[in-house]
């Protein structure tokens, strides 16, 4: 890492690890030097495309790679743990997809690893490095809406996603709440913390993952969260807080969004927005990685280590809840609805 610029790898080629890419590509202190696939064939290919001059056919040697200042981990999440843990056990610092792994045990394995080797590790949850997002936990923690009562957000999908999609495969961590319901929880939880109690209902596949699911999480304090994931309807993908003195609504796209409304008893509304190039927009975690990476850093202020174990720990809750097992969990070569 210089003065001017962060050296990143990229481990992955599928679309999320496109996107990222195409971010940093934009960013005059970021530089991708090199990227890893499990075939050369596809390695070559994605460097070809964003102009990489590496392109390893094998994560290790993308992980022993000491060009690499920070390596992105973009496979599925089923693959988090070996990825990541491969880089870290070989002193990369590592931004890792989310869901960040299949339980909070990978979780907790991951970010004793990074402790025990001084490494930066953090989960790529964009949504908390969105400068909106940002502000509306700002606003709330400084009371704007008075004590917080409720929280609701949903993402679906409409599909229909065949029984081999990935999103439907046990052995990658398949099903609605890990790909999808992972943003409702961590939206949930950056505003009230880890729950004091979760419930769970949901529609299990033939293949025994889950194809929505809804959840509702409470906290001492009384305050309730409802939480809502598909992939066979697409929901309005909105969110919004209520307290004792307001609400806050954002509209659709919550977890990316340029939008959001403040609802005050007594006061006329008011719209909070950004420019429209922040939606959708990945850079802003690499921006984070990378101020952090120049301070020192081991982990983000923004999406600290103790916050991603507790998004995972309700994730395990949630599963406990309505019966999915993956096979890496059970020893079991496939898995029966419960």
């Amino acid at each position: 890492m210089t003065e001017q610029s962060v050296r990143w790898g990229i481990l992955a080629t599928g679309g999320i690890a496109a996107s990222f890419t195409a971010g940093l590509v934009d960013l005059p202190d970021a530089e991708v030097v090199a990227v890893a696939s499990r075939t050369e064939e596809s390695a070559k290919a994605f460097a070809e495309r964003f102009g990489i001059p590496r392109a390893y056919g094998g994560w290790e040697d993308l992980a022993h790679d000491e060009d690499v200042d920070v390596v992105y981990v973009a496979t599925p999440h089923s693959a988090h743990r070996a990825a990541a843990g491969l880089c870290l056990e070989a002193g990369r610092n590592v931004l890792c997809e989310k869901a960040f792994t299949l339980n909070a045990r990978e979780a907790e394995e991951l970010v004793a690893l990074a402790k025990e080797r001084g490494s930066f590790l953090m989960e790529a949850m964009w949504m908390y490095c969105n400068p909106l997002i940002r502000r509306l936990a700002g606003l709330v923690r400084d009371g704007a809406v008075g004590e917080v009562r409720s929280v609701h957000a949903d993402f679906g999908l409409a599909g229909p996603f065949p029984p081999a999609h990935r999103l439907r495969d046990p052995a990658q961590g398949g099903g609605a709440l890990l790909d999808l319901g992972v943003y409702p929880v961590s939206f949930a939880q950056l505003l009230l913390g880890e729950p004091a109690d979760v419930s769970a209902r949901a529609q299990l596949s033939d293949e025994g993952v889950d194809l929505q699911t809804a959840a509702l999480l409470s906290w001492e304090s009384g305050a309730l969260a409802s939480v809502h994931c598909s992939l066979v309807g697409g929901t309005a993908t909105t969110a919004s807080v209520t307290g004792s003195q307001g609400r806050i609504d954002i509209p659709y796209g919550f977890f990316h969004t340029d939008r959001f409304v403040l609802h005050r008893d007594g006061r006329e509304p008011e719209e909070f927005t950004t420019g429209p190039a922040d939606r959708g927009s990945l850079k802003h975690e690499a921006v984070e990685v990378m101020r952090a990476l120049r301070a020192g850093e081991t982990e983000s202020p923004l999406v600290p280590l103790d916050g991603t174990l507790a998004v995972m720990r309700t994730l395990d809750a949630i599963r406990d809840r309505v019966g999915v097992r993956y096979p890496s969990e059970t020893g079991e070569a496939e898995l029966t609805p419960a």
